[in-house]
């Protein structure tokens, strides 16, 4: 059988399934496994209450549902416009302790 000279190669499927997973990966996987991801998540909620940032997104949710009155709004309205918020007004402090936390772990986990 003659083979074509302008077809690209088909691709190893063998490649697909034996892909390597990334660090980010493989980092996230022994945090679920040791149940430090679980611990990281508690901390990260008690630090949030603590500080009045979950205080402060609820009074978010509710100006901007007064805004836009309570039938026009979906979750997914609340979600899309309060993340980004969220996200930029956690306190520095709470980011830094639980990055620590992460480098501890990284250092005595056998990665």
């Amino acid at each position: 059988m003659r083979h074509s000279v302008n077809r690209p190669p088909t691709p190893d499927t063998r490649d697909d399934q034996e892909k390597e997973p990334s660090l980010k990966e493989i980092i996230n996987i022994k945090l679920i496994e040791t149940g430090e991801k679980e611990r990281l998540m508690e901390l990260l909620r008690e630090r949030l209450v603590e500080s009045g940032w979950k205080d402060e997104m609820k009074a978010l949710c509710r100006e901007y549902i007064k805004k836009k009155g309570r039938n026009n709004v979906t979750i997914d309205d609340l979600v899309h416009v309060i993340t980004p918020k969220g996200r930029a007004s956690i306190p520095d402090p709470i980011k830094a302790e639980l990055l620590q936390r992460i480098r501890t772990f990284l250092v005595s986990a056998t990665i």
